[in-house]
């Protein structure tokens, strides 16, 4: 019996004795931390070290040294001007990547200036290089578009183009000079809109962004029963006031708007677009 005990007794001290060791060992040995040339995370930034391979106004690719593709958008005076180009060796501290791989940056430092060699490098992948065009192509001052709905009290069927300037002040302000066309059974229309929207920074639901804006409306409307032609001269002209809110994806927009101070245009107007 005495034996046993002696036995068990062994065992738990050589246990207790191991274990130690791998704690003390531990200790001793921590983990390499991660290198300063990779991705690193902390709270909801990351902070980017590699070689620049392309930059355009508003978007700048980085190969890190893990042989990953790190796309960056950027607002005016973030990235130095003619020190960032294909080659240079910078260190980019953004936000996380959104559900398109896309970061925005913070803050761009340059560390080593650029060879001829890594000048000479390949281009991003394609698909980077899609996501940068199409954001570039989303930056541009301007944009020319369409849409096409249908209206409420009365009913009507409508479309028409419209132009998009800016953003003004700030990122987010849009001018959105449009025209609308109207056809119904009893009322026809025309109305030269001057509306200004502003943008959200946010997104939702797959990188849809909301919008709301308003803006005064020129209308030229004209109710009869009767089926004969109608002719420009048998408008009534008529000042409204639009509000609407929306949202886009890329180049695709849906818009809801009401008039106000307009009794004989339509109270409710839901469009779809598309701008170029």
């Amino acid at each position: 019996m005495r034996a046993r005990n002696l036995l068990i007794l062994s065992i738990l001290c050589a246990s207790a004795f191991l274990a130690l060791g791998v704690t003390v060992q531990a200790q001793q040995n921590p983990p390499d931390p991660p290198s300063a040339k990779s991705v690193q995370t902390e709270g909801n930034d990351r902070m980017v070290e590699g070689t620049v391979i392309s930059t355009t106004r508003h978007t700048l690719v980085i190969r890190s040294d893990d042989n990953q593709y790190h796309l960056f958008t950027y607002a005016a005076g973030i990235v130095p001007k003619g020190t960032v180009k294909p080659g240079v060796r910078v260190r980019v501290n953004g936000t996380t990547p959104d559900e398109e791989g896309t970061q925005v940056a913070k803050s761009v430092t340059v560390i080593q200036p650029g060879s001829e060699a890594a000048n000479s490098e390949a281009g991003p992948p394609p698909q980077v290089n899609k996501t940068s065009k199409e954001i570039e192509r989303q930056a541009r001052r301007w944009h020319v578009g369409g849409k096409i709905g249908t209206g409420l009290s009365p009913e009507l069927f409508m479309f028409g183009p419209q132009v998009q300037f800016g953003p003004f002040f700030t990122p987010h302000l849009l001018f959105r000079p449009n025209v609308e066309f109207g056809f119904g059974e009893l009322t026809d229309m025309y109305a030269v809109n001057a509306e200004a929207a502003y943008r959200f920074g946010t997104t939702f639901h797959g990188q849809w962004t909301p919008y709301f804006g308003m803006g005064p409306s020129f209308n030229f409307i004209n109710q009869s029963a009767s089926s004969a032609d109608v002719s420009f001269s048998n408008f009534d002209y008529q000042t409204g006031f639009n509000i609407f809110v929306g949202a886009q994806k890329n180049r695709t927009f849906v818009e809801v708007k009401t008039a106000l101070w307009s009794a004989q245009a339509p109270v409710f107007r839901v469009f779809v677009g598309y701008n170029f």
